[in-house]
């Protein structure tokens, strides 16, 4: 299909980014990867008048940890890049595997982590990892720089806290406390689909395997990725056996609220929901030790 016409700037510095999408706020998509934002043009889903690629700003491609041990992903990190992470697999194993998820390998050489969480597609893993792990988003613009909690930054469907001048160019992700463990579920349609229901499960478990924290997010259930706070809470003391498990994926199957579409369900959608609950919760219980 043919894209809408559109006038193209490649800056050069961060600094220049920001002015030009204060001096078209409203009128300007920034452009990193394009995995997300390429097929909504094609398809006249959106109609920017500008783009900014930010693909050759300099200072936007960190992928560390900081002193505190929280990882940073800056605005033009590739998946590829965080796939094949030896900091990120040895410390954030979620994070890589939520990002083996997303599409294909030619999508993952090419999208970038913070342009999936600025599309924030409801269905998407990345939003929900983020939304679990209580991640914090740096924005900036000409005005200033603010960072955005993650259970702040998703409003709607593909909506967020941005500004039409801001521009996302950081996540991070809190340093892994001992004892936590994590793991991401999914049921899709074919091999890289976006899902049509998916979980990310983070648990703190102490040394005798009771539950200290719980991070429970799901996607693909609404406008946006939706944690289980009911769920958590019944998790927070307890031993991960079966009988726990059991019921903590009842309380999911009654607590989310998905609507029908012409793929599934809300019915089915909440039993899902329960069952890959179960699936990672039975995950982190096999990497706490106890089968």
């Amino acid at each position: 299909m043919k894209m809408p016409d559109f006038d193209y700037h490649r800056p050069a510095t961060l600094d220049e980014a920001l002015h030009l999408l204060a001096g078209h706020a409203g009128e300007a998509k920034v452009l990193a990867g394009g995995q997300s934002l390429l097929p909504v043009m094609a398809l006249r889903l959106s109609h920017p008048r500008h783009i900014v690629d930010i693909g050759r700003v300099p200072g936007l491609a960190v992928l560390e940890e900081d002193p505190a041990g929280d990882l940073r992903v800056g605005a033009t990190v590739r998946h590829a890049d965080v796939e094949r992470s030896r900091t990120v697999a040895g410390r954030h194993p979620v994070l890589v595997a939520a990002t083996g998820l997303i599409g294909h390998p030619a999508v993952r050489s090419r999208g970038t982590t913070c342009g999936s969480l600025a599309h924030a597609d409801p269905a998407a893993e990345l939003p929900a990892l983020a939304l679990a792990v209580d991640a914090q988003l740096v924005v900036r613009s000409v005005a200033g720089e603010r960072v955005i909690a993650a259970r702040d930054f998703f409003v709607s469907f593909l909506t967020t806290a941005l500004q039409p001048d801001e521009l996302l160019v950081e996540v991070r992700f809190p340093a892994a406390a001992a004892g936590l463990l994590g793991s991401i579920q999914e049921v899709s349609r074919r091999h890289g689909d976006f899902a049509l229901v998916g979980v990310c499960c983070a648990v703190g478990l102490a040394g005798d395997g009771t539950v200290t924290s719980a991070g429970l997010s799901f996607f693909g259930v609404g406008a946006t990725p939706v944690r289980a706070a009911e769920a958590e809470k019944q998790l927070v003391g307890q031993r991960l056996d079966d009988t726990v498990i059991e019921a903590v994926a009842h309380e999911v199957a009654g607590e989310l609220e998905p609507g029908d579409d012409i793929h599934c369900s809300a019915a089915y959608r909440r039993h899902v929901a329960g069952r890959l609950t179960a699936r990672a919760l039975g995950d982190v219980r096999r990497q706490g030790g106890d089968s």
